[in-house]
């Protein structure tokens, strides 16, 4: 289905402060861009490039005493997510290259402490997205989805200690256990649908049968249209944006997901 996307961001620096943003979709196997906008309320210089998870990243100084910047795109993407209950585990040695860098534990996805929780919860069933889809329902049912709750984000071991948290806490915790019985795991930042409250939203995709599978312990199922922004192995890798200066004054966001109607 094709939806369209908006996001305004409003920042208020004491002085001009070098940003990083990353807020622009990209094409791929599931997601088709045809329109996009990037504006800012005042000119300003900007590079892009393209860092080691393919994701789009934005590049400039932010003036002091208020910025604007607003984007906006219409995607072409599943109304629902695939389901692969039959999906196998990939042994390690036939994993492309690029996925095993999702292997490892990260910063926010402690995945060597997690071995035997996972076992406990996935070992008895076929091992790829079967022993996922169980992990994924034992933390919707036993951890807490919470919006708004945190601004920071947790690690896996301090969301599963709390028993609650947002959608990237959740991600990362279900990350962390797909990784400990050596199943590949990214993290997913983008848009979701009908998510209650809008926000941009976070998830986690799993490489098994040989390609990647959408899991939201956030939400009952996987239906309503969902826009990847960026990839990575954790949050760190995937803000939306990084500030090098002091904390701006004000910062806001409004974001906004709509159906819409092919170009």
């Amino acid at each position: 289905m094709w939806v369209d996307t908006s996001c305004r961001l409003e920042l208020d620096y004491v002085v001009a402060t070098p940003v990083i943003l990353m807020l622009r979709p990209r094409s791929g196997a599931s997601q088709w861009v045809s329109r996009e906008t990037y504006e800012f309320s005042l000119p300003t210089d900007v590079a892009q490039y393209t860092d080691q998870f393919g994701n789009l990243n934005q590049r400039l100084t932010v003036p002091a005493d208020g910025f604007v910047i607003e984007t906006s795109a219409r995607v072409n993407t599943a109304d629902e997510m695939d389901v692969g209950l039959k999906e196998p585990f990939i042994p390690i040695p036939e994993l492309p290259e690029e996925v095993l860098q999702y292997l490892t534990p990260s910063r926010y996805c402690e995945s060597d402490r997690f071995g035997l929780q996972a076992l406990n919860l996935a070992g008895d069933q076929e091992p790829g997205y079967a022993q996922v889809a169980s992990i994924n329902n034992w933390i919707r049912e036993n951890v807490i989805y919470d919006p708004g709750s945190s601004a920071v984000p947790c690690s896996a071991s301090e969301i599963s200690a709390a028993g609650h948290g947002v959608c990237k806490d959740l991600a990362h915790l279900g990350i962390a256990m797909c990784r400990s019985i050596s199943i590949p795991a990214r993290y997913v930042c983008g848009y979701l649908l009908g998510l209650v409250p809008m926000d941009l939203h976070a998830w986690f995709e799993v490489f098994v049968g040989g390609r990647w599978y959408t899991f939201d312990p956030t939400q009952p199922d996987l239906s309503g249209a969902r826009v990847a922004i960026a990839y990575g192995r954790d949050a760190a890798d995937v803000a939306i944006y990084h500030q090098f200066g002091p904390p701006a004054r004000y910062t806001d966001m409004k974001v906004s997901v709509m159906p819409s109607t092919p170009d």
